[in-house]
Parts: C-alpha cells; sequence; structure tokens
C-alpha cells in the first residue's frame, strides 16, 4: 500500500531481459535504506527488491506488468519515480494507492499557467475505468486531483514542488503515463455495475 507521495527520482542505470522478465536496475538515494524483498513503486507500479549492491538496487518486472504498464518503454538514465510502502500508523499525506496500475494513457496537453502546469490525459475508456471531478488519481504514482473530467480524458493541475520533484518536469505531450484509478471509485463502480 501507498500513499502516492514521491520519495525520490531514481535513475534507470541498466534494463535486463531474462525470458518475459525485465530486470531493472535503479540508482536511487533512498538504496541503503532498502532491503531484499521489500516493495517498492516505480512510476506507480509496485515491484519487489531482488538485489542490492552499492547505490543500486534491482526490481523484476513480469511480462503482464510490461504489457499494462509504461515500463517496457523505460530507458538507460531515464528518471522514475520511487515510492517505498506505507508504515502502518503514518499520516495517508496522499490517498490510498495499491501500486497496481489500471492501464496507461497518453498526455494530449500540456499549458504553462504563470507559474504551475495542467497536464490533460486521454485513456481507453472501454477498459471501464472512470474519473470524476475533485477525484483522485494516481499518474506514474503521484497522488493527483481530477480537474475537468470527461469520459475518457482529464487533467491535473500540478504545482511547482510536484513539478521539480517528480518525472513531470519531463514528461511531454504525445508520452505514455501509468494510471491508477481511486480504489474506492473502482468498488463503488463495479457494485453499480452488478446491479444493472
Amino acid at each position: 500500500m501507498f500513499t502516492g507521495i514521491i520519495e525520490d527520482l531514481g535513475t534507470i542505470k541498466s534494463l535486463n531481459r531474462e525470458g518475459g522478465n525485465l530486470h531493472i536496475t535503479v540508482q536511487s538515494s533512498i538504496t541503503n535504506e532498502l532491503k531484499i524483498d521489500q516493495s517498492v513503486a516505480h512510476n506507480g507500479v509496485c515491484l519487489t527488491v531482488v538485489g542490492i549492491e552499492g547505490d543500486t538496487y534491482t526490481v523484476t518486472a513480469i511480462q503482464e506488468t510490461l504489457d499494462k504498464t509504461n515500463l517496457a518503454l523505460l530507458t538507460q538514465n531515464e528518471d522514475v519515480n520511487i515510492e517505498r510502502a506505507m508504515k502502518l500508523g503514518d499520516r495517508l499525506d496522499g490517498h490510498i494507492v495499491q501500486g497496481h496500475v489500471d492501464q496507461t494513457a497518453t498526455c494530449i496537453d500540456k499549458k504553462d499557467e504563470n507559474g504551475s502546469w495542467i497536464f490533460t490525459f486521454e485513456y481507453d475508456r472501454s477498459l471501464n475505468n472512470i474519473t470524476i471531478e475533485k477525484g483522485s488519481i494516481t499518474i506514474n504514482g503521484v497522488s493527483l486531483t481530477v480537474v475537468h473530467s470527461q469520459l475518457n480524458s482529464f487533467s491535473v493541475a500540478i504545482i511547482p514542488y510536484t513539478f521539480n520533484h517528480t518525472t513531470f518536469k519531463s514528461l511531454n505531450i504525445g508520452d505514455t503515463i501509468n494510471l491508477e484509478f481511486d480504489v474506492i471509485g473502482k468498488y463503488v463502480k463495479r457494485l453499480n455495475d452488478l446491479r444493472n
């Protein structure tokens, strides 16, 4: 379980394919605090630490994860948003995030709004995910609030701190991002679907 509050930007040091698996080695300032078998979210995807060496650690993504997220698009020296699992009893500063990406989306607009930014994303609505105005959404692991909710698109407002401390600073129109929709909203939608 995560909060969507990014702790660090990790840098991809190597990407190694082994069958359907991708071993991702990340350099991070929090590596010395990690341990083998620990859950860490990478752009919102929960992965298990399988190796630690110096200031780098390695996680493995299986083919299913690669098919449903943007991890297969990672390149060496690219930054990723990093968050360790939340501690029971800590404040929940973001919202409840599972680290299970529902689908990807494409950035279709990016506007500078005099010191903040508005990013707009489009997603495949046939997968039955929804956003609501002022609801929660997780983009590449970042907990955010939805604005301009539409049937298959929405926007988010990014403050300078979030822009400078996450991968939003390098996000451009046409880029693919990971989406995790609000877990409570998913349950409400599923219950409503079962009633109809």
